[in-house]
């Protein structure tokens, strides 16, 4: 009987998806701690604060040693610096209305990726999956794509489902490199569409100001990381952590996120 058992158990796991290869995928990845003690170092990298277990990190930085490593990639936008790179590579994924290319007006220096085509998301998946499999390389546990609803600032050129069919691309490459991968932002998602995007987990700015939380809570429970600024006051920071403090990674940043040597920098965890 237990050779039949086993056999049995075998069967059904191959006929709902859960056979040898689906089962060394999910193991080879992990989803970073719920309700840990985070830091958000986008603006350098720095010694950990005491307590915190879990950092996103940018992806030219390296992982912080005995911590949960989330390696931040801006996957729909240029990064700041990175303009004149895209144009002599890969002048055609830069979007453009009428000839003129589209920045992110609340950043300076970033410039829309465009994904309105197959082609152009295969040009944009092939330079974001290098990006992506060197973070696996490099000991990152996770990537945290951002920008995915560059489309909402696109004057019309671009849609969800445009940003969607990228993000897919994406997490294809993170979890063939053993990470997990974050929902950045777009509290619009729909279950449906989040699970075919294929998204772990969800990174969540501002969600306490913008009463979005309880969104990244219906989908994501308590795998969310909550970024709140101080320039929106502290006032939102201290509302989340008493509402769900005890559920959720929350950490309290400076807008710039600058490093301990700034007289500006901030930080505070629940």
């Amino acid at each position: 009987m237990h050779g039949m058992s086993v056999w049995f158990t075998a069967l059904l796991a191959l006929l709902i998806g859960f056979g040898p290869s689906a089962t060394a995928e999910s193991a080879s990845r992990h989803l970073p701690p719920a309700n840990a003690t985070v830091d958000y170092q986008l603006g350098g990298a720095y010694r950990l604060p005491p307590g915190v277990t879990v950092v996103t990190r940018d992806r030219t930085e390296a992982p912080a040693k005995g911590a949960y490593n989330i390696c931040y990639v801006n996957a729909f936008q240029t990064q700041p610096g990175s303009l004149s790179w895209w144009h002599h590579h890969h002048p055609g994924a830069l979007l453009r209305d009428k000839g003129r290319l589209v920045p992110d007006p609340g950043w300076r220096g970033e410039v829309l990726l465009d994904t309105s085509t197959r082609h152009r998301r295969q040009v944009i998946g092939t330079v974001i999956g290098r990006w992506i499999r060197t973070c696996g390389k490099d000991g990152f546990d996770a990537v945290e794509p951002d920008n995915l609803d560059s489309y909402s600032r696109s004057h019309h050129l671009l849609t969800k489902a445009d940003n969607l069919a990228a993000a897919r691309r994406f997490a294809k490459d993170a979890h063939a490199a053993g990470l997990a991968i974050a929902q950045k932002n777009s509290a619009e998602l729909t279950r449906r569409q989040h699970r075919v995007a294929g998204f772990d987990f969800a990174v969540a700015e501002e969600c306490q100001v913008w009463h979005e939380c309880g969104a990244y809570r219906a989908i994501y429970g308590k795998h969310v990381i909550e970024v709140e600024y101080t320039d929106n006051g502290r006032h939102a920071f201290h509302r989340a952590c008493s509402d769900h403090g005890r559920s959720w990674s929350i950490v309290l940043r400076d807008r710039m996120l600058r490093t301990p040597s700034s007289s500006h920098y901030t930080y505070r965890s629940c």
